[in-house]
């Protein structure tokens, strides 16, 4: 029922893709497999009874009842046009800390942000204010209040609400809150215990530290990925593509390296936490750059190049280490096939010839392709990855993965969003999920990633509010503010 399921949904995108316009799209346009087709899945892999039991001690749907492993943990964060402080931050809410997001009053310019600037694609709130899709997925059971850094008032805010915080991360420009006497050497002062996390591209030190953000300081992302050769090998090689149409770099449109040093942040100002708590009793400053951060999952591009002055080459999907291990278009898209053993590139074969046998004269049949060393080569990768688009051509991803699985073979579908949404094992789980905004309604998510905890899991609660939207409640209960003590910071444009 799921597979049948599944094939209905990848061969008839174009009845499921969502409207043009601000409809809320419907969901899930297919129910989740039952458990009863659940558990026919765990018979076949003869996995009854711990299959019965991860679901039983893992489902999101039971996370609500148990702890959170951060409950009693205050965070504050802040910062604008930036992803990296927001992500960590994010992280952190997730797993139960009481995350409290500053923005100026206008607001971050983030929450204007629309695919290509089309208002109708932001959500607009019981106020009738819009806001962008990547603010609100992003700020994740935050606090919204206002601040303005700028005056003397509001740095007296601040400075008290930081009093209250165990962890800060903030992603302004080097030097900017020291510059203000709010930063670290400042708040550390008055809160000894404080965790203070900066997020930035080269550094707050070292002879780069002002070259890009003096003049570009809120949109860094793409010199972070530039900055560590990560958009250098990222793209097509020039010798695979006629003249003119490849081998440019390629930039993830994604703010990766903002959000990898978000993730780095996150586990760094855990560590520091953990050491505070069971070791020092003090806080700690850290620093993490997108640049740095990023290039540490770079593969061993830097290792190579530092054992024989190798310089990495874009290789586009293609990995230079292994073949086959990349992805091939099909019919209906894009099939992903693993073959990085010697028992799996053979039966990729055996699979493919039965339908093409010339696979097999060309491929197991050819003498440089017997070493597994050998197929690596350019060449190699080129004849190899030919003959299996031939193939590949005639079938839809479904075929072929029924194909690929009766020999074993790792194998899978490239999924587009909208059967990403549908796909039957993220609904069932469910990583994909829908929660009741108070303000802006129905809206889809992806669940935390943390969230698979047996006693602690992570949760999402809400997703981002409006701006300024808890000034009163977090104002009140952390520095003792009154309604009318708020309405005059906020006629003065303090909040």
């Amino acid at each position: 029922m799921a597979k049948k399921a599944r094939e209905v949904e990848i061969n008839s995108r174009e009845d499921t893709l969502p409207l043009m316009g601000p409809d809320v799209r419907p969901w899930p346009v297919t129910p989740p497999p039952s458990p009863e087709e659940v558990a026919a899945v765990y018979a076949r892999r003869k996995a009854e009874e711990f299959g019965k039991w991860c679901e039983d001690n893992l489902r999101i749907d039971y996370a609500r009842g148990k702890p959170e492993a951060l409950q009693g943990v205050r965070v504050l964060s802040c910062g604008q046009w930036r992803m990296g402080h927001k992500f960590a931050s994010g992280l952190l809410s997730e797993l139960g800390a009481e995350l409290i997001n500053v923005e100026p009053p206008t607001g971050d310019p983030l929450r204007k942000l629309s695919p290509f600037g089309r208002e109708e694609y932001m959500l607009e709130d019981k106020n009738g204010d819009k806001c962008g899709l990547d603010f609100i997925h992003e700020l994740r059971n935050a606090y919204s209040v206002t601040i303005n850094l700028e005056t003397e008032k509001g740095r007296e805010l601040y400075t008290k609400l930081a009093q209250h915080a165990d962890i800060l991360i903030e992603e302004y420009p080097p030097g900017y809150m020291d510059n203000l006497g709010i930063g670290y050497r400042q708040l550390s002062q008055i809160n000894p215990k404080l965790i203070y996390c900066w997020i930035g591209e080269h550094g707050q030190w070292g002879p780069m530290k002002d070259r890009v953000s003096k003049y570009g300081q809120w949109m860094l992302d793409p010199f972070g990925q530039a900055a560590c050769s990560f958009i250098h090998n990222t793209g097509f090689p020039e010798d695979l593509l006629p003249r003119g149409k490849g081998g440019d770099p390629t930039r993830s449109g994604v703010w990766f390296a903002d959000y990898v040093a978000g993730e780095q942040t996150a586990v760094n100002a855990l560590a520091a936490l953990f050491w505070r708590d069971e070791f020092s009793g003090e806080g700690q400053f850290i620093e993490t750059t997108a640049a740095e951060a990023l290039m540490d999952i770079l593969d061993f591009d830097i290792t190579w190049y530092g054992f024989n002055k190798s310089i990495k080459a874009r290789t586009g999907g293609w990995d230079p280490n292994l073949n086959q291990y990349a992805w091939n278009p099909c019919k209906d898209g894009y099939m992903m096939i693993g073959g990085q053993t010697d028992r799996l590139w053979y039966r990729i074969g055996m699979c493919i010839e039965r339908e093409l046998p010339i696979f097999g004269r060309l491929i197991h049949e050819d003498p440089l392709l017997k070493e597994m060393a050998a197929r690596n080569a350019l060449q190699a990768l080129t004849k190899t990855y030919t003959m299996t688009a031939m193939w590949l051509r005639n079938i839809n991803r479904v075929e072929a993965e029924e194909k690929l699985m009766e020999y074993e073979i790792a194998a899978g579908p490239l999924l587009y969003i909208d059967e990403v949404a549908e796909f039957p094992h993220f609904k069932y789980r469910p990583w994909v999920n829908v929660l009741e905004d108070e303000q802006y309604g129905t809206l889809m998510y992806s669940e935390a990633t943390t969230a698979y905890q047996m006693r602690t899991p992570a949760r999402v609660k809400w997703l981002g509010r409006p701006l300024g939207h808890d000034n009163a409640e977090i104002f009140m209960k952390y520095i003792g503010l009154g309604q009318s003590e708020l309405r005059e910071l906020k006629e003065q444009g303090v909040i």
